[in-house]
C-alpha cells in the first residue's frame, strides 16, 4: 500500500485516478480547492483535504502532502485567463515540486501535455501560449528537482471509455482520460518511469509494454 496525494483531485483525470489507487489498497488524499467538491471527490475512496495550492506557500504545502509517498499533479486553471494559467499551471507546480523536496516525498508524477517543452512553438498571440510557457516552464523545473519525477504527456484529451492501449508518439492525437488515468496509477508501481518522459496517444500497445519503452528511454536520475 502506498500514500499518494493528488493535487487537483477534483480534475477529470484525477476523478478517475482515485479509485484505480484506492482499489489496489492505495491511500490517496485528494487536494481540492473547493471545499463543495468534498463529496464528489470521497465518491471515489480518496481522503479530500482542502488546500488552495495556488495560495499556499511551498512549506504550506510541505505540510499538505508530508508523510506520502508520491505525489501527482493534475490541477490546471483550465485556460482562460493568463494570469491565472502562469498562477496555477507554473507557479503553484514549482511550489509543490520544492514542497516535495522539503517533505522528503521523492516520487512526483506530473500530469503536462504533448508537445510541452521550452520551444514549444506556440506564437506569443495564441491564447495557447499562457499555458504552453507555463507547463515548460514547470516541467523543467521538476526535471531539474532531486525528485524521481514521471512526465506524462498526453495528447488531446476526450471524455470516451479507456481502451487500456497507447501508443508513444510526438505527433498529435487523442487520448481519452480514462488511460490517462491509468497510465498515472501504473507509472505510480514502476520506479523504473522515473526519469522518463512519456509523449502518448491512442494506440495498439499496452500500456505496460508502451512504459517498457519509455522506461528504457529514461533519462538517469540521481
Amino acid at each position: 500500500m502506498s500514500r499518494i496525494a493528488i493535487i487537483g483531485g477534483h480534475g477529470k483525470i484525477a476523478r478517475q485516478l482515485a479509485p484505480l489507487l484506492t482499489s489496489r489498497g492505495d491511500e490517496v488524499t485528494a487536494v481540492i480547492r473547493n471545499p463543495d467538491h468534498t463529496a464528489d471527490v470521497e465518491a471515489t475512496g480518496a481522503r479530500a483535504v482542502v488546500a488552495d495550492v495556488e495560495t499556499l506557500s511551498g512549506t504550506e504545502i510541505a505540510e499538505v502532502i508530508a508523510g506520502h509517498d508520491a505525489v501527482v499533479f493534475s490541477a490546471g486553471a483550465g485556460g482562460g485567463n493568463p494570469a491565472r494559467t502562469y498562477a496555477v499551471d507554473r507557479d503553484a507546480a514549482i511550489r509543490t515540486i520544492d514542497a516535495c523536496q522539503l517533505a522528503a516525498v521523492m516520487r512526483f508524477v506530473m500530469v503536462s501535455y504533448l508537445g510541452a517543452r521550452t520551444d514549444h512553438g506556440v506564437p506569443e498571440d495564441s491564447s495557447f501560449f499562457p499555458y504552453a510557457e507555463a507547463k515548460a516552464a514547470a516541467d523543467e523545473h521538476l526535471r531539474e528537482s532531486k525528485l524521481q519525477w514521471t512526465i506524462l504527456q498526453p495528447s488531446r484529451l476526450t471524455d470516451e471509455a479507456g481502451t487500456g492501449h497507447i501508443a508513444l508518439a510526438e505527433e498529435r492525437g487523442e487520448i481519452p482520460r480514462a488511460d490517462v488515468a491509468a497510465v498515472a496509477a501504473e507509472v505510480l508501481l514502476r520506479p523504473d518511469t522515473a526519469g522518463a518522459t512519456v509523449p502518448f496517444i491512442s494506440g495498439t500497445s499496452t500500456i505496460a509494454a508502451a512504459l517498457d519503452t519509455a522506461a528504457a528511454r529514461a533519462v538517469p536520475l540521481d
